[in-house]
């Protein structure tokens, strides 16, 4: 198992902008395609973006053109870059692998107000 820790959420007005970052527990983590979830109130888990480990990435359709997922092999870390923030972009956050079964963190808490 790969252990995740999600970081960067936080209160934003709508048309603002945050930087989410997830640190990963295992060198390992350069072999595998990652991704960004969120999961808002009452809705089920959705795949935000996703980055393979030869840095082709991949993104919601709600998402595209606002949110960059991005990663720093050497450091262990995934990120995603949120601009243009909307109330409908409010939900946990989190990163995991994209095509393996692992456990899920604790996740980041995005709120965007109107």
């Amino acid at each position: 198992q790969v252990q995740l820790v999600e970081s960067g959420g936080g209160l934003v007005q709508a048309g603002g902008s945050l930087r989410l970052s997830c640190v990963a527990s295992q060198s390992a983590f350069s072999t595998y395609a990652m991704a960004w979830y969120r999961q808002a109130p009452g809705k089920q888990r959705e795949l935000v973006a996703g980055i393979t480990s030869d840095y082709n990435t991949n993104y919601a359709d709600s998402v595209k053109g606002r949110f960059t997922i991005s990663r720093d092999n050497t450091k262990r870390m995934l990120y995603l870059q949120m601009k243009s923030l909307k109330p409908e972009d409010t939900a946990v956050y989190y990163c995991n692998l994209q095509y393996s079964t692992n456990a899920w963190g604790r996740g980041t808490q995005v709120t965007v107000s109107s």
